[in-house]
């Protein structure tokens, strides 16, 4: 079906750079009238996000249903806004870098801005200095690099989510260990900015997700042993699994599993798929005297005694002493099979909904 009233096409091309927003200069100079504007509100051809700035139903619908709809919140308050000195920031800026967020982080797109602090529908504009080096652009979305992305998050979010972010930074190559230190050291008087030392200095570029980050504070905070995160292991010259957590010693590999490795298999593989590899993998190491334990979430959050003592008997047993096993810890972090290097221009970066219009002409 057509639009009653189609973007025009110079419009619409510059809107897929930015989530399909557009706005009423932009009308104008298309030679768009606001009886126009107001009958394409009216008839739900376009939404109104803000004043003075639109998307088409059809490009909200697929922001929606692709899970950007924080990058058209911040772009639509950017655009309203129109103050080139504030920046996006905080939790909307680690949803631009892609950065794990807490699940009930407070819907609202928040800004930093050198010369003055305001607060309106949706959004928060904090005061507070930035450095050159400490902005940049990512796609359509002027941000805090990651540095200071995760610095400032780390301010207020919770130690699990401070570092976690931290690790996803570091492992993706979005930042590195100086650079994170440089924005310390300038923030040294700045509130909560020892929360922020304490989670930079507990951080391991080597952790894969979310979960892992947790898991090694929850083993910290329950006093076991820290384990090597990251290692292969190698069976007849073949590498066979990369375990999550290792200890060598005992020959004990930790995993922590969450579900999305099940319901997004790699490389086309069904759920069964991923789960009789496993199975395989694990046998054959099992055979050669690795063991295994592996953690849920909920694990991590409501068995943690249990945990602590499935551990620590399986540590006080050592593992065998002639080994047909290699094992090779990682220096650093890798991504996982299947995901893809960060060349600061992600999906989510990128904002193009979809392409030209079919009834544009």
């Amino acid at each position: 079906m057509s639009d009653l009233l189609p973007v025009p096409l110079a419009v619409a091309e510059r809107g897929r750079r930015q989530l399909g927003i557009f706005t009423t200069a932009d009308l104008t100079v298309a030679g768009v009238g606001e009886s126009e504007v107001r009958t394409a509100v009216r008839t739900g051809t376009w939404v109104r996000l803000r004043c003075g700035v639109f998307v088409s139903a059809r490009d909200l619908a697929e922001v929606e249903r692709t899970g950007r709809r924080p990058g058209l919140d911040a772009l639509a308050v950017t655009h309203a806004m129109d103050r080139p000195s504030a920046v996006l920031s905080g939790a909307t800026a680690a949803w631009v870098w892609g950065l794990p967020r807490p699940r009930r982080v407070e819907p609202l797109v928040e800004l930093t801005d050198p010369h003055r602090w305001r607060r309106g529908r949706g959004w928060l504009m904090t005061r507070a200095q930035l450095p050159d080096d400490e902005v940049t652009v990512r796609g359509a979305y002027r941000v805090t690099t990651a540095a200071r992305t995760v610095v400032d998050t780390a301010r207020s979010w919770s130690e699990v989510h401070a570092v976690a972010a931290v690790d996803a930074a570091l492992l993706r190559g979005l930042t590195d260990p100086g650079e994170l230190a440089r924005v310390l050291a300038r923030q040294e008087f700045v509130p909560g900015i020892p929360r922020a030392v304490r989670a930079v200095a507990l951080a391991d570029g080597r952790a894969e997700s979310w979960l892992e980050t947790c898991g090694r504070l929850t083993f910290a905070a329950l006093g076991l042993p820290p384990f090597v995160p990251q290692v292969e292991l190698w069976v007849d010259g073949r590498l066979v699994k990369v375990v999550d957590g290792w200890y060598p010693d005992a020959a004990v590999a930790v995993e922590f599993d969450g579900q999305v490795k099940y319901q997004r298999p790699a490389f086309g593989r069904s759920a069964d798929d991923q789960l009789w590899r496993e199975k395989r993998t694990e046998d054959l190491l099992r055979s050669l005297g690795v063991r295994f334990t592996r953690l849920t979430a909920g694990d991590l959050t409501h068995q943690r005694r249990e945990v602590a003592g499935t551990v620590q008997r399986l540590l006080a047993t050592p593992g065998p002493s002639d080994r047909a096993f290699r094992e090779v810890p990682r220096a650093v972090g890798r991504l996982r099979d299947g995901q893809r290097g960060d060349d600061g221009w992600l999906h989510r970066a990128d904002d193009r909904v979809g392409g030209v219009h079919a009834d544009l002409g």
